[in-house]
């Protein structure tokens, strides 16, 4: 029998079950992003938001999310304690309402705290189900998978499988825009996020000290000029032919146009590597942003401003041992068996209570592994939040500045970023006590590293 042609059969569903997968810690940033854009959304599991979604909504929550992951499709979820189980119910499942004929669906697999536990196995009992599925909703004996890409994902969990759709293909943390990255680069959407979850909004001064290739500079400018974050990349779904190209362009369209203009204040980008500037002013030119950020090499105790009321948002380094339990001399009993590396990571966060004097009503924020920061700075942050840097646990130090009068405010109605989204926040622990006197290093002195 000749294969059908390759539009799939109309949904009979009114909306999508779709489920947005993003970084520990990010999940109540995304449901305000949803919000935002309109969309109700609820926590369903950590680094799992789902919402309720038509077509068009997920062209838009692709194209403006800044914290998300992807956007995925959620097919079904069903216990699957064993592979009868698994390959009768997905063979069940009408894949043709989903996919058409030729499409290509290779399948991903995942098995966690399961009796299942071959994710290989889980896989091909997967895709011979859908094989054996769309045979059936598209009565065809051949499917030559020579269409567009429907990524199907099974994972299962605690005997519990879901099936996914990604409508996105590559993670939404790829803009499209960056090249040039560091040795130790941040994810585009955890840099959204310290943003995001900042008082810093467009009129304000920024300052981000250890830029490296310009991420978190780069996103601040983004959103202060409310630039959508996929506006220059592809989808997955674009593929589909129930994803009209007049969708697209449509949504595209309505994006770019509520773009703004030039931020009124200036980001200042500063690094000790004038090299990784190079990079970061590519970056910046190529996402649209070049005339919002100063790019300045400087070492961080170098850093002032005659600027008030603005904001540092930092992800200093951490050091060589990070996960090792000695990434300073606060951890290690035998302080002579640490290396010049940590001697100098210590005296670079020690410095940063002098630099920040200079900086008296401005907020800061900083993103780090390193947990001695609140010794080295001498008091608790007022809110402390767990990120995940990669697979590096950190935490997200915000010190607060004093709130400035209406006469020194920008004039912007919305309010801060951070308020909505702070009921996941670690309330700040006491205050340390003060470190002990610190013993002199035997390292040469030298202007901190950063």
């Amino acid at each position: 029998m000749e294969t059908q042609p390759s539009e799939p059969i109309a949904s009979t569903s009114p909306s999508f079950d779709l489920i947005v997968p993003c970084a520990f810690g990010l999940e109540a940033i995304v449901k305000r992003e949803l919000k935002g854009l309109g969309i109700d959304a609820s926590i369903s599991d950590s680094g799992r938001v789902s919402f309720q979604g038509s077509h068009e909504s997920i062209c838009r929550a692709n194209l403006w999310l800044r914290t998300a992951d992807r956007i995925l499709i959620r097919v079904a979820e069903f216990p699957a304690g064993d592979f009868d189980a698994l390959f009768d119910t997905t063979r069940d499942i009408p894949w043709g309402n989903l996919l058409p004929a030729d499409a290509a669906f290779p399948v991903t697999g995942r098995s966690i705290k399961s009796t299942l536990t071959s994710v290989p196995a889980c896989q091909r009992s997967v895709k011979k189900a859908i094989v054996e599925a769309m045979m059936r909703d598209h009565r065809t004996s051949e499917l030559p998978e020579t269409g567009p890409l429907y990524k199907v994902d099974a994972a299962i969990v605690k005997d519990v499988a879901t099936l996914t759709i990604d409508t996105t293909g590559r993670s939404l943390h790829r803009r499209g825009y960056r090249t040039h990255i560091s040795a130790a680069p941040l994810k585009e959407t955890l840099a959204s996020a310290m943003v995001l979850l900042s008082y810093w909004r467009n009129g304000r001064p920024l300052i981000d000290p250890f830029c490296g290739s310009g991420t978190i500079p780069i996103e601040a400018a983004r959103i202060g000029r409310n630039m959508a974050p996929g506006l220059e990349r592809e989808f997955a779904c674009q593929a589909w032919p129930d994803f009209s190209a007049e969708l697209w362009s449509d949504a595209r369209a309505t994006a770019a146009n509520q773009s703004l203009p030039p931020l009124e204040e200036k980001i200042l980008a500063s690094d000790i590597d004038g090299r990784v500037l190079t990079a970061a002013r590519d970056n910046a030119i190529r996402a649209g942003v070049q005339d919002d950020i100063h790019f300045q090499a400087m070492p961080v105790h170098e850093i002032s401003s005659k600027k008030t009321f603005g904001c540092v948002i930092a992800n200093p380094p951490y050091g060589q041992r990070i996960g090792s339990g000695q990434s300073s001399r606060f951890d290690s009993e035998d302080q002579n068996a640490d290396g010049p590396e940590d001697w100098e990571l210590d005296e670079l966060y020690e410095s940063l209570p002098a630099i920040f004097e200079r900086l008296p009503t401005w907020s800061r924020y900083i993103l780090t592994a390193y947990s001695n920061l609140e010794h080295a700075m001498g008091r608790a942050a007022d809110r402390r939040r767990k990120l995940y840097n990669g697979r590096i646990e950190c935490t997200y130090y915000q010190y607060h500045g004093p709130k400035p009068s209406p006469a020194d405010k920008p004039n912007k109605t919305s309010p801060p970023a951070e308020t909505e989204a702070s009921e996941q926040t670690t309330p700040a622990p006491p205050a340390p006590e003060p470190p002990k006197p610190k013993p002199k290093s035997p390292w040469p002195q030298s202007p901190p590293k950063s």
